[in-house]
């Protein structure tokens, strides 16, 4: 089962943790939850699953930053969360993709016990002018049946930013 936004409501401080939390973005079954200021891109075209790759940071001007189809940007949301007990699962909102822009490529499914920032994994259909702070994803809340297991991670458990593809540590 999916909560309803008032059970988040009434989660919150126990199984769901979200800082800044704001009751205007909470919607009948999920939150909206805000795009930082800063971009991540790849600095090579060419990337390798078995090594770092290269990035470089890019900072989303107050007049906004124009995004180029073909280009992966990695951002994270402004919100920092945390989910005990519940599976978190993050999807862009509806007007946000009906501007051909995708915010996440394959990674909207949380894992119980999840603390830290959203990477969100950026790509558009054209090009399209973005802005810091602009509601650009949602998060919601699956019920688990059976016995919890806590995501614990060391890849990206409690980030503190932008990550990038931490696979190569799977190769180690």
């Amino acid at each position: 089962m999916i909560l309803s936004g008032s059970e988040i409501k009434k989660r919150m401080g126990t199984d769901i943790k979200i800082e800044p939390y704001d009751e205007e973005f909470l919607n009948p079954n999920s939150y909206n939850l805000r795009l930082h200021n800063e971009l991540v891109i790849y600095t090579n075209r060419q990337l390798d699953m078995k090594t770092p790759n290269p990035t470089s940071q890019i900072i989303i001007p107050e007049d906004g930053y124009l995004l180029e189809p073909g280009r992966l940007y990695l951002g994270r949301t402004l919100e920092y969360t945390e989910t005990h007990n519940l599976v978190p699962m993050l999807e862009g909102r509806s007007s946000v993709g009906r501007l051909g822009m995708f915010v996440h490529v394959t990674a909207g499914f949380g894992d119980v016990g999840f603390k830290g920032y959203w990477t969100l994994e950026i790509s558009t259909i054209q090009p399209i002018r973005i802005y810091p702070g602009v509601e650009i994803c949602q998060i919601f809340y699956h019920t688990v049946a059976g016995e919890i297991v806590e995501y614990r991670s060391n890849k990206y458990q409690n980030n503190a930013g932008i990550q990038p593809s931490l696979l190569y540590k799977d190769f180690e």
